[in-house]
């Protein structure tokens, strides 16, 4: 199958163009397309509280003659969806499990590298500062994505405040956590193929509040950056069923360095702050590391100078 052009890449590329009615089937498919593919036209319609005629439009508006084609292009995207454990057993059935690792850390090492070569510093710059400067900071990351979120949220409330992490599972939860999104705020989007429609909506708000919009996604084609103007490009391919995340999760690592070193004073003593609330609640116990002694973080680009003196 032609990765450009199945039939959730037709429904990305078109998303920004779409009328609200449009972008709720979009939306529907791409996240319930087990559902979708066994619905008629007039069942998809009415699980969605459109006409059926409206449905018949869409799949001809992304290009498909009728419903029917439009049906068949699902199913066969499906099928090759679930076919992903048998490709795996193509590629890896006869390899020892040391040959498996060699060859998937090998492969994530590659991304790394192609993403070093990729990404603008001149955009991971503006990250940077965006984010400092920013009132609030909202971050979405859903599905596959949520652990980059949730990571990035981790670090970033160390060392400012303001930030919500948009906890989500339909997009009027999505808007509920954003509704006081403005321009004086930064939304940042997480997001690889399957590219997740709640996310785009919500990059579409954002930019429709006049928010500062950041996204960390794969590639110059991905339908994130119709909203925003600072991506971070991170290689994401995948090696199997699951998507591989080292790439982006670097980037997101070297965003918090970046970010710590900026405003070093500030993490300390936001860093102090919790390691006296962690000893007068208890929170840890005494065979917890010390971080604030060790402070990995502020002392990373002291690390190489050291090495090299010894």
């Amino acid at each position: 199958m032609d990765n450009q052009n199945d039939i959730i890449s037709r429904m990305n590329e078109k998303f920004s163009t779409m009328s609200k009615s449009h972008k709720a089937i979009a939306a529907y498919i791409t996240d319930h397309y087990d559902q979708a593919v066994f619905m008629t036209a007039a069942k998809l319609g009415e699980t969605l509280g459109i006409s059926e005629s409206t449905v018949v439009r869409f799949a001809s508006g992304i290009g498909y003659d009728g419903y029917p084609e439009f049906q068949k292009a699902l199913e066969d995207w499906v099928k090759n969806k679930l076919n992903s454990v048998q490709r795996i057993d193509a590629k890896y059935g006869r390899s020892t499990q040391s040959e498996i690792l060699t060859s998937v850390l090998t492969s994530d090492m590659n991304k790394i590298a192609d993403t070093i070569e990729n990404l603008d510093p001149i955009a991971f710059e503006a990250a940077v500062d965006t984010i400092l400067a920013a009132k609030h900071v909202y971050i979405v990351g859903i599905r596959s994505c949520e652990p980059l979120a949730d990571f990035l949220s981790f670090y970033l409330t160390m060392i400012r405040g303001d930030v919500c992490l948009v906890r989500t599972t339909s997009a009027s939860e999505t808007f509920e956590q954003m509704i006081r999104v403005n321009e004086e705020d930064v939304v940042i989007g997480i997001s690889f193929p399957r590219y997740s429609m709640r996310t785009l909506k919500a990059m579409e708000f954002a930019r429709d509040r006049n928010a500062k919009v950041i996204t960390i996604t794969d590639t110059v084609h991905s339908p994130m950056n119709l909203y925003s103007s600072c991506n971070l490009l991170a290689r994401s391919d995948m090696v199997s069923i699951v998507d591989s995340l080292v790439a982006p999760l670097s980037v997101i690592n070297a965003l918090v360095v970046a970010l710590c070193l900026k405003c070093p004073q500030d993490v300390k003593a936001n860093l102090e702050a919790l390691e006296e609330a962690w000893g007068n609640y208890q929170v840890y116990l005494n065979d917890e590391i010390n971080f604030i002694d060790e402070e990995p973080m502020l002392n990373y680009p002291l690390m190489k100078e050291e090495k090299k003196d010894e």
